[in-house]
């Protein structure tokens, strides 16, 4: 069965492994394959191959990252779970050629979608970014 900590938990590790920029074999197992979609603002992305495009783009033009996690809500329905998450980022941003990088700041609103798989570990089968809310004197995307 789920739980609010294990859940609490995913999304604190997995916000971890982004500032960090860990190796894709570090963040895939917080990851369904067959099942998964992603949202973001940018691209709408499925399973580990999409995943992969995605990361290592962003990876490549945001540096410097700190999210804050605010809160997670979790609706659990047996071994099944949505979520809403609201997240501070931050990360400074630099796009090829321009000659300076930019910071972002902003509360970004996602809904996610959560189980448990065979292992028994939390994993996310769906990651869509809601919104994001920039704070003064941010850039945008």
């Amino acid at each position: 069965m789920l739980t609010q900590e294990a859940i609490a938990d995913l999304a604190k590790d997995w916000y971890r492994k982004l500032d960090v920029h860990v190796p894709m074999v570090e963040v895939l197992p917080l990851l369904t394959d067959a099942e998964l979609e992603m949202v973001f603002p940018e691209a709408t992305i499925y399973g580990y191959a999409g995943f992969e495009g995605w990361f290592q783009r962003v990876i490549r033009i945001f540096f410097d990252e700190v999210h804050t996690v605010k809160s997670v809500e979790s609706d659990i329905q047996g071994d099944k779970a949505t979520v809403k998450v609201v997240v501070q980022w931050e990360a400074s941003m630099w796009n090829a050629p321009e000659p300076f990088s930019k910071r972002i700041k902003c509360d970004a609103f996602q809904t996610w979608e959560v189980k448990r798989n065979d292992a028994g570990k939390v994993i996310i089968t769906k990651y869509i970014v809601d919104g994001l809310e920039y704070h003064e004197g941010s850039a945008t995307l």
